[in-house]
């Protein structure tokens, strides 16, 4: 007795949630990325590499000078598929 209000509940909310009833087909089509492996390289080339494939870097710390610094580490690491737009934090 109550899939049938439940799902009448969503169909009048979701509208204003700018949600679609068939946003699997959405969900489908978002790119898939590879993350690649930046640890060793400096803090401006990684970012270049990262953003260049459509992913979003962000620095863990503050920094100096970006080409004089090298990323020790990321997260997550390469070799994860993520989705395009994630985020790849860096330290």
């Amino acid at each position: 007795m109550a899939a049938p209000v439940g799902g009448q509940i969503l169909s009048e909310v979701l509208p204003y949630l700018e949600a679609k009833k068939d946003n699997e087909e959405q969900i489908e089509n978002v790119e898939q990325i590879q993350i690649p492996n930046v640890e060793g390289m400096n803090y401006a080339e990684a970012k270049k590499t990262l953003k260049e494939l459509g992913l979003e870097p962000v620095l863990e710390q503050e920094i100096e000078n970006e080409e004089e610094t090298t990323v020790n580490e990321q997260t997550p690491k390469s070799g994860i598929t993520v989705n395009k737009g994630s985020k790849i934090y860096l330290q």
